[in-house]
């Protein structure tokens, strides 16, 4: 079986690498810096120097694939839903020129909305853009990361998590391995056909309030979940040196969550995945706030 992975250094494509070197396969990784895995485990793989943004690259980077685990990685582009659709566009090319069989999309939660919901708009153009593909398409809508809370590093050490969500509304929080896990497993049967859209949940929905007190249990720092305002965080984004249109993209994943949204997939046996928020906060988090 020949499988292409993207991101594979990220919190969700590094599991997926694991976990298919594990099960006997020599997956194909494309990433800029080959050089950034480690020795035994480029022994154990193609890697291939690729950026996901070159066209041509990425056709040539995944010929002879049966499937193929695409991410759209981070975006510094002044527009990133343009710049997120740009790749998406890539995959498709890749996906159609090269007759790939199976494609696993890491999508997220809101992504069913299209529009309004900010730099998650971009994943539903890279959504839209695999559905038109004759091919065997599944987009895994993952809940909210649990590895999105080492960006308030600093505010948790002020004892204090920020959020434009209301702290009281339950969201789906999932640890990034356990997306790796549905991911590898997917890629790893081939008796599935057709257009598929698959949850990624967590173990539970969580507020941020109970986000916080969960946070606070495990890393023995008392931690308050605050509300700010979509002005708030426009200030701190627009401080950080980021353009208008990425400071509204980011803005905007959580406002438009919070107007008029109905996810597409509920809580199921199929969407739950087994790690909490405690373990993982213990595990990685208490370390860096000790």
């Amino acid at each position: 079986m020949r499988i292409a992975v993207t991101t594979p250094t990220g919190n969700v494509g590094s599991r997926v690498t694991q976990l298919l070197i594990q099960a006997g396969v020599r997956p194909t990784l494309l990433l800029r810096d080959p050089s950034k895995l480690s020795p035994e485990t480029l022994e154990r793989v193609r890697a291939v120097q690729c950026d996901q943004r070159d066209t041509e690259a990425v056709i040539e980077a995944t010929k002879d694939v049966d499937a193929l685990f695409w991410v759209d990685p981070p975006t510094s582009d002044p527009d990133p839903i343009a710049a997120y659709a740009a790749l998406g566009a890539n995959a498709a090319r890749a996906i159609e020129h090269n007759g790939i069989g199976r494609t696993v999309f890491q999508s997220s939660v809101g992504a069913e909305k299209r529009h309004g919901v900010g730099e998650i708009d971009g994943l539903a153009r890279t959504e839209e853009q695999l559905d038109r593909l004759d091919t065997a398409i599944l987009h895994l809508r993952c809940g909210y990361f649990f590895s999105n809370l080492l960006l308030n590093l600093d505010q948790l050490r002020e004892g204090y998590l920020p959020t434009t969500f209301p702290p009281d509304r339950p969201i789906p929080w999932v640890d990034p391995r356990d997306i790796g896990d549905v991911a590898a497993a997917r890629l790893l049967h081939d008796d599935w056909s057709g257009r598929l859209v698959q949850a990624v949940h967590g173990p539970t929905h969580l507020s941020y309030t109970q986000a916080a007190e969960i946070v606070s249990a495990a890393t023995g720092r008392t931690v308050k979940a605050v509300e700010i305002s979509d002005d708030d965080l426009r200030q701190v984004l627009s401080d950080q040196g980021l353009t208008t249109d990425q400071v509204e993209a980011m803005v905007r994943m959580s406002s438009g969550l919070r107007e008029d949204f109905t996810p597409e997939n509920e809580r199921s046996v199929l969407t739950t995945t087994p790690t909490s928020l405690g373990a993982w906060a213990h595990a990685v988090l208490r370390p860096l706030l000790s």
